[in-house]
């Protein structure tokens, strides 16, 4: 009878214990919990940390994050007001605030993706439609780009550097996304905290065609560049020359200059060394008539002078040696 008794006490000490651990649950810092009645939630959710009961076996726990949670989108393409297709990266912040209705609308964390994927998704493809692919990426109104000096004034007639005016910018756009879709994923018990552009590029597809028309718009301006760099230097190498010809002018000027104040400076000592008699006169005549003959004539020269020509004069005195 003792053994039986104790076997028994035994065995209802341990259907207690099993029985109290089976009611009894933890609720984690970072947890807020649904209870279940066969499937069905019963009660107000649990969303302080500690130890909890419940009634055992008929009901169950049902944890439910209460973190900030991430929601990261697949590249999507999408077209934008001016026609362009562009692959679009997108992520956000979300949290459950309302688990009651969290779990009786989604369940799980998985569903709670897929209906952000398609909410999300859903909003971005239409803001981005609204809006030109400027005002998706710009970030800022009337902001002023920086410029090389270097290339300041000769960039104005070519209008680089100029930013096109927004109105809105993506901030805004952002904004308007999360507004749309704020409103929506909150009937399923979950607040959108943030969403922001990840990255925004060109559909594959075009890029290479817009790259191609970016690289031509850049050879353009380097011609550009260059034809006015070659005007340049050609406007210099004019200057060089006109420059040069004009020194060579004025130096051969002044050469001509000094040289006729030279020769007549020259002649005024001759006249005033040869002019002192009749004799002096005579031999300095004598003197330039043969430097005279030695330039006009050679053994080719033929001379036809009158009898009375001052070349002649001292020809006709002159008498011819033999052999000569």
């Amino acid at each position: 009878m003792k053994n039986t008794k104790s076997i028994a006490a035994m065995i209802l000490l341990f259907g207690g214990l099993f029985v109290l651990m089976s009611s009894a649950y933890t609720v984690d810092e970072v947890e807020q919990v649904i209870i279940t009645q066969f499937g069905k939630p019963v009660g107000e959710p649990v969303t302080e940390a500690g130890l909890k009961f419940k009634v055992p076996f008929i009901q169950e726990v049902n944890p439910i994050d209460k973190r900030v949670l991430e929601w990261d989108g697949t590249p999507s393409d999408m077209p934008t007001k001016d026609k362009l297709y562009i692959s679009v990266d997108l992520f956000a912040r979300w949290r459950i605030v309302d688990p009651l209705q969290y779990f009786l609308r989604l369940r799980d964390e998985r569903s709670a993706q897929s209906r952000l994927d398609d909410i999300l998704g859903s909003e971005t493809r239409n803001a981005v439609a609204k809006h030109e692919l400027i005002e998706i990426i710009r970030t800022t109104k009337d902001r002023i780009p920086l410029r090389d000096a270097a290339l300041a004034s000769s960039s104005q007639g070519l209008n680089m550097g100029a930013l096109v005016p927004i109105e809105k910018g993506r901030q805004m756009v952002e904004q308007e996304i999360f507004t749309e879709a704020a409103e929506k994923v909150g009937v399923f018990g979950i607040e959108l905290l943030d969403i922001r552009f990840k990255r925004i590029n060109y559909n594959a597809s075009v890029r290479p065609k817009i790259y191609d028309r970016m690289i031509s718009e850049r050879r353009q301006i380097a011609e550009r560049f260059l034809s006015e760099g070659n005007g340049e230097a050609a406007r210099i190498r004019g200057n060089r020359v006109r420059e040069l010809n004009k020194i060579q002018s004025e130096a051969y000027r002044e050469v001509e200059e000094i040289r006729g104040l030279a020769d007549a400076k020259a002649t005024e000592i001759y006249a005033s060394a040869y002019n002192q008699s009749s004799q002096s006169v005579e031999f300095y005549e004598f003197t330039r008539t043969m430097a005279a003959y030695s330039s006009l004539v050679d053994k080719k020269t033929t001379l036809v002078l009158s009898t009375d020509s001052d070349l002649f004069k001292f020809l006709k005195g002159m008498t011819p040696q033999p052999g000569k």
